[in-house]
């Protein structure tokens, strides 16, 4: 147990780190300005993840646990996707929408209650 700490720690860190070196480089996103929005927040049995209409084809939406294990991905994302959270614990969760090229266009958070 008093190794789980430390590691959590550093985990917890780079994240934070990763994510302010992503708000350096592009300006903060109002609500109006996101390419995806997702419903409901929090989620229990299910989230909906709905691509404005002047989407670009292509994209591919990834979803990660806190701790940074890949939980779901898919590729050409349809402008609505439905994701089953049968398989998945209560807790946070975090998304990358990327573009062809692979490069994180949107990021995002969504919260699992059960």
């Amino acid at each position: 147990m008093s190794r789980i700490l430390p590691i959590l720690s550093f985990i917890l860190l780079i994240a934070i780190q990763s994510q302010a070196q992503v708000a350096r480089e592009t300006p903060a996103a109002t609500p109006a300005d996101r390419i995806i929005n997702l419903y409901p927040n929090p989620a229990t049995t299910y989230i909906t993840f709905d691509l404005q209409k002047d989407y670009q084809k292509g994209l591919s939406l990834q979803v990660f646990s806190f701790l940074g294990k890949k939980m779901y991905e898919t590729k050409n994302l349809p402008q609505k996707l439905t994701l089953d959270l049968a398989e998945y614990n209560r807790g946070l969760y975090m998304y990358h929408l990327t573009d062809a090229t692979g490069k994180i266009i949107e990021s995002g958070k969504f919260q699992v209650t059960k």
